[in-house]
């Protein structure tokens, strides 16, 4: 995720680390090359003018910004709906830590603590499909991180974990309220493992994708031909400016599509998950890690 203090109207036009414009500068070289033939041969293509108008571009182009808006908005509910779930797991994790301490002192083991922490870690790699030994060998230990990393739904192993410890609750008398309060958050916790690996599991249909791919190239590639008679030499730019914002646009949905992922625009999980860490570890006056800082390139992972 691009973490940056908003800039001046002048410096947001050259801002370079954060903008998809150096993933598509190959498109866009392509197309400045293939509009600038088109404006020295005047429209032809062996020797055969291609009879295009700008009304006909504006109708299609009308039309395929509705699509590119439909795109984007499908594209950013996945990523604000997996934001949401991972502030859900942050606000169930602090208050499943908090009611451990409170109801619960003597399971306020280390165990218990390092368990939840494990959790959010291990549901981030699951997500990335990323190795998870490591953190959960800081976590756990070796032995038993390496049994919960032979899982194929380590968080879902971790939170059963949690709830067989939370089922040996002190005093009778207090068991039935107890056990309903902290299962609560479990099941919270649950809801949010569920609601990412349905947004993992389910990308927009391929069928959407490729329809927008080709309608934004076969855009681009007969726009030069629609302006060469009205443009001129100028043709190129135009080309180049309008064929930008069709495909970053694009670049953009499809970078959103994947909050999981480690693209620029993705959520920032490492950032989260040693939240939730700090966190968990402040309710239970330990030492706490520093927060992860963007880099030079004010990306947050």
């Amino acid at each position: 995720m691009i973490v940056r203090p908003m800039q001046s109207w002048f410096r947001m036009l050259f801002i370079w680390n954060g903008s998809v414009l150096q993933s598509i500068i190959p498109q866009l070289i392509l197309l400045g090359v293939f509009s600038t033939i088109a404006a020295f041969t005047h429209g032809r293509v062996f020797g055969e003018k291609i009879p295009l108008s700008p009304g006909s571009f504006t109708l299609f182009g009308l039309t395929l910004a509705v699509f590119l808006v439909f795109r984007n908005n499908a594209s950013y509910a996945r990523f604000i709906e997996a934001r949401t779930s991972w502030g859900s797991l942050l606000i169930a994790s602090r208050s499943l830590m908090s009611q451990i301490l409170s109801y619960a002192p003597e399971r306020n083991d280390s165990v218990m603590r390092s368990e939840i922490i494990a959790f959010a870690y291990a549901l981030k790699h699951q997500l990335r499909g990323s190795d998870a030994l490591p953190d959960l060998t800081r976590l756990l230990g070796a032995q038993r991180a390496a049994l919960v990393t032979g899982k194929a739904y380590a968080p879902v192993y971790l939170l059963k974990n949690i709830r067989d410890r939370l089922a040996q609750l002190g005093p009778a008398a207090e068991q039935g309220s107890t056990r309903w309060l902290l299962d609560a958050q479990l099941n919270e916790l649950e809801k949010c493992v569920g609601a990412c690996e349905r947004i993992k599991s389910t990308p927009i249909p391929f069928a959407y994708s490729v329809l927008l791919h080709r309608s934004v190239y076969a855009y681009c590639l007969f726009l030069p031909f629609g302006l060469v008679d009205s443009s001129n030499y100028l043709t190129p730019l135009l080309c180049i400016f309008i064929s930008y914002t069709m495909i970053a646009l694009e670049a953009i949905a499809n970078e959103v599509a994947d909050p999981f992922g480690l693209a620029p625009n993705a959520l920032a999980l490492d950032a989260i998950t040693v939240t939730i860490e700090r966190s968990v570890l402040e309710l239970c006056d330990q030492p706490i890690p520093p927060e992860l800082e963007p880099g030079r390139s004010y990306q947050l992972t």
